[in-house]
């Protein structure tokens, strides 16, 4: 039976492996990514999605966009996970998922509802997905415009960084996560936290907030 955790879980892995267009896998953990990753098939995002963090990913729940095929499933068949929550899946990955005792599958996905409803004050709170509007929207602020590249890894960036608790500071490269600080009370101990989670190298990385720096010791 899903626990009342897991159901936020799976929730939150929805949303954001469907907030994008690519093949995507998400591995969320207390509601928060821990790795995130688009790739041109989906095996290949799982992969990177486990690479960014995964000590975290234990006993984690993955959320892709797209079937889960016997690929990616070959790619977590060694991971303790609680959900994997997918599209559809494939004969041969339900037969390989099959072995690993205690984890659930959920066929789940598609477009998100027009509005979210969350208990609030003794009341419901009522309002739209949180989504990234398209680049052709976006206002370049400073002198020097960023390369397509860039632009691409800001849009991942974003995406990644909307998913994940305030206060919120994500590392990114042009499509895996690299470093994610979530839930912090301070702007600086997310950045801090962000750094400190970093297994690949955070040189040259992409930085997401979910607010801007009042001051220079964030950035």
């Amino acid at each position: 039976e899903l626990s009342y955790n897991n159901l936020f879980d799976l929730d939150a892995a929805m949303r954001l492996a469907s907030a994008f267009t690519e093949p995507a896998a998400a591995v969320i953990k207390h509601t928060n990514p821990c790795g995130v990753a688009r790739r041109d098939t989906l095996a290949g995002a799982m992969r990177a999605a486990l690479e960014s963090d995964p000590v975290s990913a234990f006993g984690g729940i993955i959320g892709t966009n797209c079937e889960f095929d016997a690929e990616s499933a070959a790619a977590v068949v060694d991971l303790f996970l609680e959900v994997i929550v997918a599209p559809s899946f494939s004969r041969d990955a339900l037969a390989a998922l099959a072995k690993k005792k205690n984890l659930r599958l959920v066929t789940a996905g598609g477009a998100l509802p027009g509005l979210e409803l969350r208990s609030a004050a003794g009341g419901i709170l009522a309002q739209s997905p949180d989504r990234v509007s398209s680049r052709s929207s976006w206002q370049i602020a400073t002198e020097k415009h960023p390369t397509p590249l860039q632009m691409a890894g800001l849009e991942f960036a974003w995406i990644v960084c909307a998913h994940v608790k305030s206060n919120a500071i994500v590392l990114t490269g042009e499509s895996q996560s690299i470093g994610i600080g979530a839930g912090q009370m301070s702007r600086v101990d997310a950045a801090k936290v962000a750094i400190m989670k970093s297994i690949l190298p955070t040189a040259g990385s992409i930085a997401a907030s979910d607010a801007f720096f009042p001051f220079r010791d964030g950035v």
